[in-house]
Parts: structure tokens; sequence; C-alpha cells
């Protein structure tokens, strides 16, 4: 008698216990998904299956290598992230923030 297999895991949670926790972190800073034609519950489960996916694959990864390369992830999503914010303020004409303003002009200087 086979004994059952736990759901499928990634990074020791499961892609529908990671769902919940980005819903937690949504609480504190909440996603604004507009007028998307998407469902937030299925781009949810869409990231969350994604990223447990490419918790698998780093399996064999090294301790180090794993935070590394989740790190690198994480920078280039918030990257991403102001850089798209950055434009649809454009686009829109809404004037940047002070923050936002002072961070976009130290990077000007560096040029």
């Amino acid at each position: 008698m086979k004994t059952p297999q736990p759901p499928e895991l990634c990074m020791s949670i499961t892609p529908q216990e990671l769902e919940l926790l980005m819903l937690e972190v949504e609480k504190e800073d909440p996603i604004d998904f507009a007028d998307l034609p998407f469902k937030e519950e299925e781009l949810r489960e869409l990231i969350a299956n994604h990223l447990c996916e490419m918790a698998d694959a780093m399996e064999n990864f090294s301790e180090e290598d794993k935070r590394l390369t989740l790190l690198a992830v994480a920078a280039k999503l918030v990257l991403e992230n102001l850089v798209l914010h950055v434009q649809m303020l454009r686009q829109h004409d809404v004037p940047l923030n002070h923050t936002t303003e002072a961070l976009l002009s130290r990077l000007r200087g560096k040029d």
C-alpha cells in the first residue's frame, strides 16, 4: 500500500500557501489591479505556481546560491515595478512625489 504523498511543495510551501502569504503582504501594500482583463485570484495562482516551479528548479543549488538567486529575482522585480510606475505616472502627467524625484535625481547624477 502506497503512502499518500503531500501536495507538491516548493521550498516547504505549497503554491496555495504562497498565495495566502501574498494576500497577507497585500494587506499592508495593496496591489491596484485596476481594470485588467484578468481575475486577481488567477493572477496570484499563476505567479505562485511559477515561483514554486522556479524554487523547485533550484533544488540542487547550495543555500547561498538559492539566496543570491532569490535576491537577484526580487531586485529585478522591484526595478521593473519602479520603471513601470514612473512610466505610468509620466503617461498620465502626474508629478512624481518628492521621494521618487529625489531618487531619480540621485541616479541621474551618477550618469
